[in-house]
């Protein structure tokens, strides 16, 4: 078994209360809904990512024989135990925000409706799924507004934590509206755009730099974009241009040069005279090396002559913001609404549905979150994506994530477009009856209320 599907890819006490739900037979519907408390500094919106990932491991999921037999020699449970895994299979329903919606505090992006045995076991997974590619998309959506439709380029897979980060660090950025990766089985796993240039390496592997560059030209004649900063970086652009009219005559376009060390602004401007004094006004400055959505910002509001951007640590580590205070909380069980009450984390019970209402021009004015059945003004959010343990239907085309994120993010107010904290944050409403419903919950439970609004 692809370990990635395991359902021991989880937390122990996972498993603990999974053993004693199965021997008090505590196996009612639960609702399980995950959601982000409060917004990281400096993040004005989230992106929702992962559905897809989320929706895979809920399928795929089984305790094969070297997953029972670990739990049969672990000494931790009963040895009847591994018997009720036998037969372990998600067969509960999901609702969710579908990928690349923009999301706020306080809102369910993914609904999990189970049995509690099932709805239990998935937290560990769903979570770690989800909040990384919502992590990821929303830094890449970041440098989206910033770039105006500058190429960008995921160039992160060596920093990532792990493979499976670099892969899926890829797939977020590039739905959040990047336009390429770096990352081979990105390309081939989900149909991204995949390109790169050269190493370093390479052209130090050359007693000539010249020749580097005409030994790679000729190996991808379509079109190449040269790697400048070796040596000496205006030398190398000269380098270039000086070799472009032999290239051009073997039927060899430059298609541009890269820069990723430095000064870049002033690189940039040194480079694209030159290029352009050559006559080579088609040729794109991409730059790389250390760049994040704040250094990208200062290079363009500069005017720095700069046509695209490969970006790294920062994009899939989302270094400025590296975790969420995301959860999976129960909300309902054994068709009664549950409430966590602990200090500062108290939770709005019951099923919900999340409305948004937008203005005339169409841009996001408010957000409404409500118990499930309560009709609200706007567009509603959460919709069914597995109805008893199966799809509703086929992976959505990842083009159409693409359109789903852009639009959302054409239709952010200004204020929250900006990289630092909007002075006003977005209005995100707990409706009346919701508010109604906790209360119900606090006096069927008892004990001093706390405010969650």
């Amino acid at each position: 078994m692809d370990p990635l599907h395991s359902p021991l890819l989880t937390d122990l006490y996972q498993l603990t209360m999974l053993h004693t739900y199965y021997r008090q037979r505590m196996e009612a519907t639960a609702v399980f809904e995950f959601f982000v408390r409060k917004l990281p500094e400096h993040r004005n919106f989230m992106m929702a990512a992962g559905l897809e990932q989320a929706l895979d491991f809920l399928e795929q999921a089984r305790f094969g024989p070297e997953e029972l037999e670990w739990i049969a020699r672990s000494g931790l449970f009963t040895p009847e135990f591994p018997k009720h895994l036998e037969q372990w299979r998600f067969s509960g329903d999901v609702h969710a925000m579908p990928e690349g919606t923009i999301f706020f505090p306080d809102e369910p992006i993914l609904r999990v409706t189970a049995s509690m045995p099932q709805a239990q076991l998935i937290e560990s997974r769903l979570m770690n799924l989800v909040h990384f590619e919502s992590l990821v998309a929303t830094k890449a959506a970041r440098s989206v507004l910033v770039a105006r439709g500058k190429k960008l380029v995921d160039f992160g897979l060596r920093r990532a934590h792990g493979a499976e980060a670099g892969l899926l660090a890829a797939r977020a950025a590039y739905l959040a509206g990047y336009d390429s990766t770096a990352t081979v089985l990105a390309g081939s796993r989900f149909g991204i755009p995949v390109v790169g240039t050269m190493a370093h390496s390479f052209v130090q592997a050359h007693d000539d730099e010249a020749q580097a560059f005409i030994d790679f030209a000729r190996a991808f004649p379509r079109g190449t974009i040269f790697l400048v900063d070796t040596y000496d970086t205006e030398a190398g652009v000269r380098k270039v241009v000086k070799l472009a009219p032999q290239l051009e005559r073997e039927g060899i376009t430059v298609r541009g040069i890269r820069l990723d060390s430095g000064d870049l602004g002033q690189l940039a401007r040194a480079a694209r005279g030159l290029l352009d004094e050559a006559g080579l006004r088609k040729a794109v400055v991409f730059a790389s090396g250390n760049l994040d959505e704040y250094r990208m910002r200062e290079l363009l509001e500069a005017g720095a002559p700069i046509d695209g951007f490969g970006v790294g640590t920062s994009l899939v580590t989302s270094a400025d913001a590296p975790f969420l205070d995301a959860v999976y909380k129960l909300q309902e069980y054994a068709g009664r609404p549950r409430r966590k009450r602990s200090t500062a984390k108290a939770t709005w019970p019951g099923r919900k549905q999340v409305f948004r209402v937008s203005d005339r021009a169409g841009i996001f004015e408010r957000d409404i979150v409500t118990v499930e059945g309560d009709e609200q003004a706007g567009e509603p959010l959460l919709m069914p994506v597995m109805r008893e343990g199966r799809r509703l239907g086929s992976p959505e085309p990842l083009d159409h994530i693409r359109e789903r994120a852009r639009g959302g993010l054409e239709r952010l107010p200004r204020r929250l477009a900006d990289l630092e904290t909007a002075s006003e944050p977005y209005c995100v409403d707990i409706s009346p009856a919701l508010r109604r419903l906790a209360e119900e919950v606090d006096r069927a439970t008892a004990g001093p209320l706390e405010s969650v609004s």
